[in-house]
């Protein structure tokens, strides 16, 4: 037994390979926590980035409705801009969600 951990220790081979990959797991520039951490971001940068794609389709969507269809034209802006005729009245409700309950 003690042999094999003399032979281990004196392997200049094995003890400059062990220090090679405790430097570069932990003390490197680029060690393992901060990949870890690089990986991550990316995944949430990805994810970002679908969320947006499908965030643009949908507003090329509405806006070539908007420019083909005026029923549609009329309700963007009745709903966006409270926009209205001239013999209408419009009220606007608005709540509270402090007070529901």
């Amino acid at each position: 037994m003690m042999k094999k951990l003399r032979y281990i220790f004196t392997n200049k081979y094995l003890v400059t390979g062990i220090a090679f990959a405790v430097w570069m797991l932990f003390f490197d520039r680029n060690d393992l926590p901060l990949q870890i951490h690089r990986l991550r971001e990316l995944n949430k940068l990805e994810q970002n980035q679908k969320n947006m794609a499908l965030r643009i389709s949908d507003t090329k969507n509405e806006l070539d409705l908007l420019k083909t269809n005026p029923e549609t034209l009329e309700k963007y802006a009745r709903e966006k801009y409270m926009m209205k005729k001239d013999n209408e009245d419009l009220y606007i409700v608005t709540f509270d969600s402090s007070s529901i309950r």
